[in-house]
C-alpha cells in the first residue's frame, strides 16, 4: 500500500469518525428539544451558530490550513467536537437555549474545520492529470460521509431512547476521543502546507469560476435544508404519528442511500464536467419539490406524496452534491488548495444557515407545503448561476484562475 493511500484511508476514517458523531447529535438536539416542547422556530435557533460559524470556519479554516497544514486543523476539529459533546453532557437543568446554541457553534466550527480538511487533503494525493481517479477517491469520500451521517441519524434516535441524551454525549465523546488521538500520529505532519505563506486578504478566492460554483453551492443546500432539518423530522412526527425511532430510522436511511449514489455518480454522470451537466442535473432536481408541493395541494396520499418524493429527491441531490464537490477540488489550486475549498464551503455554510433559518421559521408559520415551494426556487437559482461555469476543457490553471 503506498503512502497516499495511507494516508487517504487516514482521512477517511477520521472523517467516518466525525460525521458518525456529528449526525446523531444533529437528531438528538431535534428530538430531544422537540420531546420537551420547544417549537420548530425554537429547535431551528439551537443551530443557528452551528451554521453560522460553519460560513466564518470554511472562510479563516482554510486560510488556517494553507498556513499550518491540514493535518492540524483536521486534529483541532476533533479535539473542538469532544469539547462540544462534553458541554451538552451537563445536568438538564444546565441545558438552556444560549448554553445549546454555544455548544452547536463549537460543533459547526469542528465539523466544517474536519470537512475542509479531508476535502482539500484529496486533492493532494491524486495528480493532477487523473482527474477520473480525483472524481472517484472524492465521490467515495462524499458518499461515504453521508452514509455514515445517515447511520449518525439513526444511533442518535436509538441513543436517545436507549441511554437517553445525557448518557449518548458522553459515549460519543469517549469514542471521538479515542479516534483523536490515533490522528494525531497517523496525519502525515506537512498535508497542505502551502509553501509560500498566504495572506490574510487571500481568503476571498480571485477565481470566476469557484465563485460561481460556490455561489451555486449556497442555493443548492440551501434547498435542501429549507424542508430537511426541521420542517421534515417535525411533519412525520406530529402529521404521520411516527415515533422517534421511525422518524431516525427514515431519516437515517434516507441519508444512508444519498450518500451510496453519491459514490455511484462519477458511473451516473460519466466523465462529464463543467457547467452542462451542473445545469441539467440542477434543473431535474427543482422539479421534485415542486411536484411534491403540487401533489400535496391537490389532495393526494400525503405519505405517498413525501416520501416517494423525497426519495427521487435525495437520488437527484446527491449527484448533484457529488458533482459540486469534485468541481470545486478540480478548480482548486494545488498550492493552498484549502483556501479555495475552504471559500465554497463557506458558501455551503451559508446555504445550510439560510435553510435551518427558513425550515423553523416557514414551516411554523406556513407549513411544509410553502417550504417545498422556496425549495425549488433555491434549487432554479443554482441551476442558472450554473450557467456561468466554464467548459469542461477551460478549467482554471494553478496561478491563474478567473478574474
Amino acid at each position: 500500500m503506498n503512502a497516499a493511500i495511507r494516508q487517504y484511508l487516514v482521512i477517511t476514517g477520521n472523517y467516518w469518525a466525525f460525521t458518525l458523531t456529528d449526525g446523531a447529535l444533529r437528531m438528538l438536539v431535534v428530538l430531544h428539544f422537540h420531546q420537551l416542547g420547544y417549537s420548530p422556530l425554537e429547535i431551528a435557533l439551537l443551530f443557528v451558530f452551528y451554521e453560522f460559524f460553519g460560513v466564518v470556519t470554511n472562510l479563516l479554516g482554510g486560510y488556517l490550513g494553507a498556513r499550518i497544514g491540514l493535518n492540524r486543523t483536521m486534529s483541532i476539529g476533533l479535539f473542538l467536537q469532544i469539547a462540544a459533546l462534553a458541554m451538552l453532557a451537563v445536568p438538564a437543568v444546565m441545558l438552556t437555549v444560549p448554553w445549546v446554541m454555544a455548544a452547536q457553534a463549537l460543533s459547526g466550527i469542528a465539523k466544517d474545520l474536519n470537512k475542509m480538511s479531508a476535502k482539500s487533503g484529496i486533492k493532494l494525493l491524486v495528480p493532477d492529470e487523473q482527474p477520473g481517479k480525483l472524481y472517484k477517491w472524492v465521490a467515495i469520500l462524499t458518499g461515504s460521509k453521508n452514509t455514515l451521517k445517515g447511520v449518525g441519524f439513526f444511533l442518535g434516535g436509538v441513543l436517545l431512547m436507549s441511554v437517553g441524551f445525557t448518557g449518548a454525549v458522553i459515549a460519543m465523546s469517549v469514542a471521538l476521543g479515542v479516534v483523536w488521538l490515533s490522528s494525531l500520529f497517523l496525519l502525515k505532519q506537512e498535508l497542505g502546507k502551502s509553501k509560500a505563506k498566504p495572506k490574510f486578504r487571500e481568503v476571498l478566492s480571485k477565481s470566476r469560476a469557484i465563485n460561481v460554483l460556490s455561489a451555486a453551492r449556497m442555493f443548492l443546500f440551501g434547498a435542501r435544508d429549507v424542508w430537511f432539518v426541521v420542517a421534515l423530522p417535525v411533519y412525520l412526527n406530529t402529521v404521520f404519528g411516527w415515533d422517534f425511532w421511525k422518524v431516525g430510522g427514515f431519516m437515517a436511511s434516507w441519508v444512508i442511500g444519498y450518500g451510496f449514489i453519491q459514490t455511484l455518480a462519477p458511473r451516473i454522470t460519466g466523465n462529464m464536467e463543467g457547467k452542462h451537466p451542473a445545469v441539467l442535473w440542477a434543473a431535474a432536481l427543482a422539479l421534485v419539490p415542486a411536484a411534491i408541493a403540487i401533489g400535496l395541494m391537490a389532495g393526494w396520499p400525503a405519505q405517498l406524496v413525501v416520501i416517494g418524493g423525497l426519495l427521487l429527491f435525495g437520488v437527484l441531490f446527491a449527484i448533484n452534491s457529488s458533482l459540486h464537490s469534485y468541481l470545486i477540488v478540480s478548480y482548486a489550486r494545488g498550492d493552498g488548495v484549502s483556501l479555495d475549498v475552504g471559500f465554497y464551503y463557506m458558501s455551503n455554510a451559508a446555504g445550510r444557515l439560510l435553510g435551518t433559518i427558513l425550515s423553523g421559521w416557514i414551516y411554523q408559520a406556513y407549513g411544509l407545503t410553502a417550504c417545498l415551494w422556496i425549495s425549488a426556487g433555491l434549487v432554479a437559482m443554482a441551476a442558472l448561476l450554473s450557467v456561468w461555469l466554464p467548459e469542461g476543457n477551460d478549467r482554471p490553471i494553478e496561478g491563474r484562475g478567473y478574474v
